[in-house]
């Protein structure tokens, strides 16, 4: 059964303030209809029509380019722009809409799926949240009297239904609904309340965006890598760890310029963006990697998570070793690997452990690095 999701962002409101209507106004680093459409996409929605205003030209152009969007126009009340969604819609014919506010960027794609879920056992379902405050009366800035919050509910959306049915319901309504809960029950549906979200709240003054900051802010995307490379000890008379050149009596071995430490963080991060390792992007088989700096693999890494909107937080290297002593040069290598990653020293950590001379590290036959990688979406 399919299911789309439809957009009312046609409103001209401006009492949030900024001179704009407040789908159009920044966001925690984007507009506020961007988070909206997120959620739906997020949640797997199939087919999604976004309602636009007439006047909204540049919308109109942006929005017509992009993929999986049905376009439509706004009408001179929000449920004459519902059903204009609907009968763009209507083609694909979907068992199930969701009709949402753009206003409410921070619905969660769980919410969306509670919804979607409970349509298969009633023709409409809507989210909502028992009133719990007293309720008051009042004129001229004084209390007038009370009323029972009893059987009380504000209102959320997405409000779903099933297609048919709530285009049905809108083609016969009259007009001036205050939702589309309203309109489904004046064509008789059943419509189940679902329990709401708190977080899930429109915004409409201009106090609304600083908490709906706080909100989004909390919805991060934090990930965590790991990486681990060992390199033998061959002919040389120094080594490369993290990007420092070090004296020794041996060398590492190995296809690039074998920086055990560099490799680790490398595949951290790859693995922290679930991209594979320093092999994928730079396989040994390739000559062009022979003898190359190892900084050209980290480099690339840490452009390949801002790429993909990610700030790298901290990265943490333990080299294991008896040979050669790191303390001496770990603060040098810690500036040489922040400056590739584009972070602050005091966001990269390197540090050296033996292994009590047990195993091929403890017998000198080479250097085993391990790395964690911390990267937090923009």
């Amino acid at each position: 059964m399919t299911t789309a999701a439809l957009i009312v962002a046609a409103g001209r409101g401006t009492r949030a303030g900024g001179g704009l209507p407040k789908q159009w106004r920044p966001l925690k680093g984007r507009r506020v209809i961007d988070w909206t459409l997120q959620a739906f996409e997020k949640a797997g929605v199939e087919h999604i029509a976004l309602v636009l205003s007439p006047d909204d030209t540049t919308a109109w152009q942006e929005f017509a380019e992009r993929p999986g969007l049905i376009l439509a126009k706004g009408g001179a009340e929000r449920a004459a722009s519902v059903l204009n969604g609907l009968l763009a819609l209507a083609p694909l014919e979907p068992h199930k809409v969701l009709i949402h506010d753009a206003a409410r960027p921070c619905v969660s794609p769980d919410l969306v799926h509670r919804i979607t879920g409970a349509l298969d056992g009633t023709p409409a379902a809507a989210p909502a949240l028992a009133v719990s405050d007293a309720l008051w009366t009042g004129a001229e800035g004084s209390v007038t009297g009370t009323r029972d919050r009893s059987g009380l509910y504000a209102a959320q959306t997405p409000q779903g239904f099933h297609f048919e049915a709530i285009l049905a319901a809108h083609r016969a309504h009259p007009g001036g609904a205050a939702d589309d809960v309203e309109v489904a029950r004046a064509a008789g549906l059943d419509v189940r309340i679902i329990p709401g979200e708190p977080d899930n709240i429109k915004i409409t003054r201009p106090e609304d965006f600083a908490r709906a900051e706080r909100i989004l802010g909390a919805e991060m995307d934090i990930r965590l890598g790991n990486g681990y490379d060992v390199h033998r000890f061959g002919p040389g008379d120094s080594v490369i760890l993290c990007g420092v050149e070090i004296p020794h009596d041996r060398t590492l071995q190995g296809h690039s310029d074998a920086d055990v430490g560099m490799h680790a963080v490398t595949d951290a991060i790859y693995g922290a963006l679930a991209q594979g390792d320093i092999g994928r992007h730079f396989p040994p088989t390739d000559p062009q990697w022979k003898g190359a700096a190892s900084d050209i693999f980290l480099r690339h890494a840490a452009e390949l998570a801002r790429g993909m909107g990610f700030t790298i937080s901290n990265v943490d290297c333990t080299l294991v070793c008896e040979y050669p002593k790191v303390g001496p040069h770990a603060a040098r290598m810690q500036e040489v690997m922040a400056g590739i990653l584009g972070i602050d020293a005091s966001r990269v950590s390197i540090k050296a452990t033996t292994s009590e001379r047990l195993g091929f590290t403890g017998r000198g036959e080479g250097i085993a690095a391990l790395a964690t990688a911390a990267l937090v979406k923009s």
